[in-house]
């Protein structure tokens, strides 16, 4: 089973080197080579990088990689089965081999927001506004998928940081999708405001995905996060705080 998990990376940093995973620099258009693969080979969107963030690596590895299983991971974030196990839990290809053998994609496990709904946080942290022309976007190129993105924005748990794995026929079809709706939305929002602020794009594709589980129910399992840094919890949390009481947004990095 030939599997390629790509590692999205922007600056140097210690990532696996060694299949099935494939660090990959996103927005190498824009920067300096960091001496690994570059999204801006071949088929890219890696100019975009601004607003797609890790996208530009997802789209990339779409269009220019042949595999039977393709996934997405960061350089600070990966999939893992041993949350204490530090750099030495990074999920294995055995590990991944042993878990599509009963699933077809593999998720992270999500969030859970007790006093927000997944609408309500995007409108405190981004543009509430990019929802309506999301939503227009979809009535327009998928209504079957309303319902599901209805039931999704009122939910308060979700699943962030675009990561997965997937065997081939979920992930092409998931992508296709994907960046049809977020193409989409991009023009629409060129069009209407303007402006379009930095890694909306991003951000919105972490609440599509839970949209399209919700919709196709692929057969997916759902996996700690390991994080090789520190996530900055006392800032998020003063920040969202902060939020709630001015209504303040901005295009944060997740």
């Amino acid at each position: 089973m030939q599997t390629v998990i790509a590692v999205a990376m922007h600056k140097p940093a210690a990532v696996p080197d060694e299949p099935p995973y494939l660090p990959v620099q996103a927005g190498a258009a824009l920067g300096d080579s960091l001496g690994v693969r570059r999204d801006d080979e071949g088929d890219s969107i890696s100019l975009r990088n601004p607003l797609y963030c890790e996208l530009t690596v997802h789209y990339w590895l779409w269009k220019n990689v042949a595999a039977d299983v393709y996934g997405l991971c960061h350089y600070r974030r990966y999939f893992t089965l041993h949350p204490g196990k530090g750099l030495a839990g990074i999920l294995t290809q055995a590990e991944m081999e042993e878990l599509l053998q009963t699933a077809d994609v593999l998720v992270p496990r999500p969030r859970l927001y007790l006093i927000e709904t997944n609408r309500s946080h995007y409108a405190h942290a981004h543009r509430e506004s990019d929802l309506g022309h999301l939503r227009t976007v979809m009535a327009e190129q998928c209504p079957d998928f309303l319902p599901a993105f209805d039931r999704v924005m009122k939910r308060r748990w979700g699943r962030r940081f675009n990561m997965c794995i997937m065997r081939r026929e979920a992930f092409v079809a998931y992508s296709a999708w994907l960046f049809g709706v977020l193409f989409a939305l991009e023009e629409r929002l060129t069009r209407h405001d303007g402006e379009i602020l930095p890694r909306t794009m991003g951000f919105i594709a972490e609440r599509l995905m839970d949209v399209w589980l919700e919709k196709e129910k692929p057969c997916y399992r759902q996996l700690p996060v390991l994080h090789t840094e520190g996530q900055g919890w006392p800032r998020r949390i003063a920040a969202f705080l902060l939020r709630k009481v001015t209504g303040g947004r901005r295009g944060r990095k997740v």
